[in-house]
């Protein structure tokens, strides 16, 4: 998932991406979720970036996929 053109992202936002992370794992996949500095700050803050796979790139996230 691509959100590295995203500005903002609040709870609901952080809520939906835990529900679709959980469901890959639940579905044995991967949620890789490619973010800019302002996101990663954000998940950083709920202290959520250990259960999330944040990525920098398009192309890391991919790597990690295969």
């Amino acid at each position: 998932m691509d959100l590295s053109q995203i500005d903002f992202i609040d709870s609901s936002g952080l809520g939906a991406l835990v529900q679709l992370a959980k469901q890959a794992q639940t579905a044995e996949g991967t949620l890789q979720i490619v973010t800019n500095a302002r996101v990663t700050q954000t998940v950083k803050l709920v202290r959520l970036e250990k259960f999330l796979s944040l990525q920098k790139s398009v192309e890391e996230a991919l790597e990690n996929v295969k």
